[in-house]
């Protein structure tokens, strides 16, 4: 039963966060196009009001004609809309779910002994020691060269070295799996923290002394604009982060920290391009074609270093992320064979007592039923048993193998 209430407690988590993350990053991208699409205002009646810049766009059947104060509007309207919902329930449901699919079962999911062996409670602290002390260098970072001069190109290299050391710990410290999906929880959190402790407060800081009619000081705006471009730049590494559980060759590699690096660091490029070519359609810059090639570059490169290796001279690849190809089994394999080993390696989360993602594997028809995702799991991605915590062989992974291919019989 808590296996079952686990898995819909993942299902409806996972589905709220993706839809509370496609609202937050979706008004993100799109501010971030609206600043960079802005032109001088040629109203004169909008200049004399403040305006710094607008566009006309068309959409949906209608016209929009969005404008930006260069500090604060003549006067507050009655309805303002404040965007700041969208990150914090990204963050909460998405820490929730780490919490039930992660934090839970440590010992399974977060714990892998051939990385490091420790304790749960340990890892489970080590894991949000990472939250909280990536955000608090991360802020100390910003705030102490973010207002030198060229602050935000020694602050972008600050944090880059400071995301790649976290990466290598991370892979160090934790199951592949969990590594990746960490160093994504601890970008995505500073994010939220900087919506929180930053954007938010400093527009406030703006409403509150234009309501009460003091001077408003520009540097809650240029804070707040710093912090929301960091943002930016760190959606698609997240975005690849929180994704990567489904790809079992990236974070099961020797080097993994390495792999999450390189993925990062495209992203981050790509994203750099869709940025600036906003301003090159204005003339403000020039092409930015540089860094799409150089993020194309890195994931093409990554493709390559992954590619499997033959170890055989046969043409065959070995199967797995960094795995040796398995000696061939001669002749049929019955399933009293291929029973021993679920038996020993498999029962322990899919048997009478405990049936993970409601599984069962202890029975003909249960191995019938499941066979296909039996021989996913096992063979071709290997990420079954979770983190080999049941220390399987691969020579009975070639067993299940040959069974498999042999057409799964059960009788």
């Amino acid at each position: 039963m808590e296996s079952y209430l686990l898995d819909w407690a993942n299902l409806l988590l996972r589905w709220t966060h993706v839809i509370t993350a496609i609202a937050w990053i979706g008004s993100s991208f799109y501010f971030v196009f609206l600043d960079s699409s802005l032109t001088p205002p040629v109203d004169e009646d909008l200049k004399r009001q403040g305006v710094s810049g607008e566009l006309w766009a068309v959409h949906g059947g209608g016209f929009y004609h969005p404008v930006k104060f260069l500090v604060s509007p003549p006067k507050l309207p009655e309805h303002l809309h404040w965007f700041y919902w969208e990150s914090y329930s990204t963050w909460l449901t998405g820490f929730a779910l780490f919490t039930v699919s992660y934090l839970w079962s440590a010992g399974t999911y977060l714990i892998d002994k051939s990385v490091m062996d420790w304790s749960p409670g340990a890892a489970i602290g080590a894991a949000l020691g990472f939250l909280v002390v990536f955000w608090l260098a991360y802020d100390a970072i910003c705030r102490t060269l973010g207002q030198r001069k060229n602050g935000d190109a020694l602050v972008g290299a600050c944090v880059a070295l400071l995301v790649c050391l976290a990466s290598w710990l991370a892979c160090h410290w934790f199951a592949g799996r969990a590594a990746f999906l960490l160093v994504g929880a601890m970008m995505a959190t500073s994010m939220s923290a900087n919506v929180f402790f930053w954007i938010i407060p400093g527009q406030r800081t703006v409403v509150a002394d234009l309501k009460a009619g003091r001077p408003v000081d520009p540097i809650h705006g240029k804070r707040g604009k710093q912090r929301s471009v960091h943002n930016t730049y760190f959606t698609l590494p997240v975005v690849f982060a929180m994704l990567s559980n489904h790809y079992s060759f990236t974070y099961t590699h020797p080097h993994n920290w390495l792999v999450l690096i390189a993925m990062m660091f495209a992203g981050a490029a790509i994203r750099q391009f869709f940025v600036l070519r906003h301003g090159f359609k204005l003339g403000r810059n020039r092409h930015p074609w540089s860094y799409a090639v150089a993020g194309v570059a890195v994931l093409l490169g990554t493709f390559v270093w992954l590619l499997p290796q033959d170890t055989t001279g046969s043409g065959a690849m070995k199967s797995g992320a960094g795995g040796a190809q398995p000696t061939a089994v001669e002749g049929a394999i019955g399933f009293k064979t291929v029973q021993a080993v679920l038996e020993q390696r498999c029962y322990l989360c899919h048997g009478a007592t405990v049936q993970m993602k409601n599984v069962r594997l202890d029975s003909p028809e249960g191995v019938k039923l499941h066979a296909n995702n039996l021989y996913q799991q096992v063979v071709v991605t290997k990420i079954m048993p979770m983190n080999n915590a049941t220390h399987i062989t691969e020579a009975e992974r070639t067993l299940i193998a040959k069974w498999f291919t042999d057409g799964a019989r059960v009788d």
